[in-house]
């Protein structure tokens, strides 16, 4: 019963999204039935025929106009349709008049189209939200109930194939999950017990049991398609300024109309049937509706784009300043690199056994939550070294950690709290080479002196360094900023192929950074994770947020990636100037047009019908030129 009421919804919201062009085509038929019935002379059969066809296909956009003009106090083109249309029929040209309307009504049903193609992207996505999920309680059987019952702290069960319901960790079981729903990467990822997972994606092969950590309204995958909603509601300054200008060319059109009935009679001496003939094809070239169409679809297409592949605008004016960045500063951890240390070598002291070293490194250092230590103790478990237990440390912030092991005393920690001569000078002094590549060294002392070193590196991204390639090729310098001293930023950035650095950096440095960025390149982009990097974003032209799903990231910039993916910079530049090249056709392409028109109806050399035919087949070009944005751009 639920399936054939969703069909019938279905087939009735069908209806609605294409009732514009189903008017215009009926229209259409009504206008060749009626163009048959003239053929022995305009007869009452055509004429109803006629007026028929005005209302049927005229109805919509002339509602549209006529609300808008009362809400707005201001003129519009659909006005200008409309007394075109009636001054075609007032001058005994009921085929062209009616054509018009026409052709008037299937431009509007085509943007009608082009607007419901960006807003698909968003009702796909709604429709991807789980309506029920099985609940579990206790030692029960899991039981399916509607997930707007839900709770937070509710557990619940995700079968193999199931869409995930709500935003959760997994408390049981494990599986590959994707999330491209969400991030726009096809490649599912791996979760584990105490992972997070998010409404809307794909539990791939696991039974998992997920923890409901958000209410239903507040889920990632919800605020996502509230975060586009609003961005293809809001207007870029480019749409702003065409609708003030379409509000006064309007009204410049129709004074001149009217200047226009009469003026030629006396000028030029032209009989009045031609003077009001000439001043109705003048009403119909020279409304602007090719260039009130230039920008809108091309920018909903565009945001639609986006979100497709995981770059969320909050507006069109971002795609806009996209579009003109020349200098993209960027937060070094967790954008260029990893995030997270990861060892590279270790070095012992001659005549000690390396697994033993680490064995005993790693041991005291799992007593740790430092991520130097977890990291140290994440490669010792890669090694498959088995841990001592039982050991009495004491933790120095800031320094290191001191143990005993079997009456031994060990000390772990930077060269000046193991002694900084004595670590400078340990295997040949080796520890300053892997400064200058910008490790970050950890050393273990004995009572006979340094016995190990732990080289860690925030290692780079491999698509990071693809990805710096691609925005220098595309013009646009790259500046690196980060909190580490000066070696380690300079071995960063040599590595990630930056422009520049800025080491020791605070949110404040950052901020300042920006300022100085702006009055030399006037436009600046600047990725960050949202929270520390938070005044930097705001003062930028662009604030990119790296989000990797985080709801801080949705909250605090104007452009989220939903994963963490330089690449995708890219891509959001490659859209915006694409956008901009698609917007400027259209503006240049629509008023040569209307121009061109203009001057072959003073000139006597257009008729009503060809100028029917030119203005609507603009519209129509220009509007199928911005659908062009929802393609893939290489």
């Amino acid at each position: 019963m639920k399936s054939t009421n969703r069909e019938n919804s279905s087939a009735i919201e069908n209806i609605k999204e294409h009732q514009e062009l189903i008017a215009a085509i009926i229209s259409g038929i009504i206008i060749f039935v009626a163009w048959k019935l003239e053929k022995n002379g305009l007869s009452t059969a055509s004429v109803i025929s006629y007026i028929s066809a005005f209302v049927i296909g005229g109805y919509a956009k002339a509602k549209e106009g006529i609300i808008d003009t009362i809400e707005n106090k201001s003129l519009n083109v659909e006005i200008l349709m409309i007394l075109a249309a009636v001054g075609s029929m007032i001058i005994g040209y009921w085929t062209e008049g009616a054509i018009l309307i026409f052709i008037f009504s299937l431009s509007g049903a085509l943007e009608t189209y082009a607007m419901n193609r960006s807003h698909r992207e968003i009702s796909s996505l709604m429709s991807l939200q789980p309506e029920e999920a099985w609940l579990v309680r206790g030692n029960f059987e899991p039981m399916k109930v509607p997930v707007s019952s839900l709770q937070v702290g509710d557990h619940l069960l995700v079968k193999p194939g199931e869409r995930i319901p709500v935003d959760g960790k997994i408390i049981k079981g494990s599986s590959s999950i994707d999330e491209s729903a969400i991030t726009g990467e096809s490649i599912p990822v791996s979760k584990n017990v105490g992972d997070e997972v998010f409404a809307g994606t794909i539990n791939l092969n696991g039974t998992i049991t997920i923890n409901m950590t958000k209410p239903n309204a507040e889920t990632l995958f919800q605020k996502i398609i509230t975060l586009v909603q609003t961005a293809q509601s809001e207007k870029s300054p480019s749409q702003l300024f065409i609708e003030k200008f379409e509000n006064r060319y309007v009204k410049g059109v129709l004074i001149t109309v009217a200047i226009m009935m009469f003026l030629p009679h006396y000028l030029f001496g032209w009989d009045w049937n031609t003077t009001f003939y000439r001043a109705i094809v003048l009403l119909v070239v020279a409304s602007p509706c090719a260039l009130v169409a230039s920008i809108m679809p091309a920018t909903l297409s565009a945001i639609s784009n986006g979100a497709r592949h995981g770059i969320l605008f909050k507006g069109g004016v971002h795609l806009e300043n996209m579009s003109v960045i020349r200098l993209l500063a960027v937060d070094k951890t967790g954008t260029l690199t990893e995030g997270t240390p990861v060892v590279t070598d270790v070095i012992v002291r001659e005549g000690l056994d390396e697994k033993e070293a680490l064995k005993i490194m790693a041991s005291i250092e799992a007593q740790s939550n430092h991520p130097l230590a977890q990291a140290i103790v994440q490669y010792a478990k890669e090694q498959q070294i088995e841990m001592l237990s039982g050991i009495d440390i004491t933790d120095i912030p800031g320094c290191g950690i001191k143990a005993t092991i079997d009456g031994e005393t060990f000390t772990i920690g930077n060269g000046d709290f193991v002694g900084n001569e004595e670590a400078k000078e340990f295997a040949n002094g080796i520890a300053g080479r892997f400064a200058d590549e910008g490790k970050t060294i950890v050393f273990m002392k004995d009572e006979k002196g340094i016995a190990a070193l732990i080289a860690l590196k925030d290692t780079i991204r491999n698509e990071a360094k693809e990805a710096v390639q691609i925005l220098k090729e595309l013009g646009i310098q790259i500046a690196m900023l980060t909190g580490d001293h000066e070696k380690t930023a300079k071995a960063i950035a040599a590595e990630a192929g930056v422009n520049e650095y800025i080491a020791k950096c605070s949110p404040v440095t950052k901020t300042e950074f920006i300022d100085k960025a702006l009055t030399q390149y006037q436009y600046v982009g600047m990725v960050g994770d949202g929270i520390n990097d938070a005044p930097a974003l705001a003062k930028s032209t662009v604030g990119i947020a790296m989000g990797g799903g985080t709801d801080v990231a949705l909250e605090t910039a104007d452009v989220v990636l939903m994963k963490n993916d330089l690449a995708k910079i890219a891509y959001a530049v490659k859209l915006g100037r694409k956008m901009q090249r698609i917007v400027k056709q259209n503006v240049i392409f629509s008023t040569s047009v209307i121009a061109l028109l203009i001057i072959s109806n003073f000139l006597q050399l257009l008729d009503l019908p060809l100028g029917v035919v030119g203005h609507e087949g603009s519209t129509i070009l220009v509007i199928l030129n911005g659908l062009r944005m929802l393609k893939t751009i290489k």
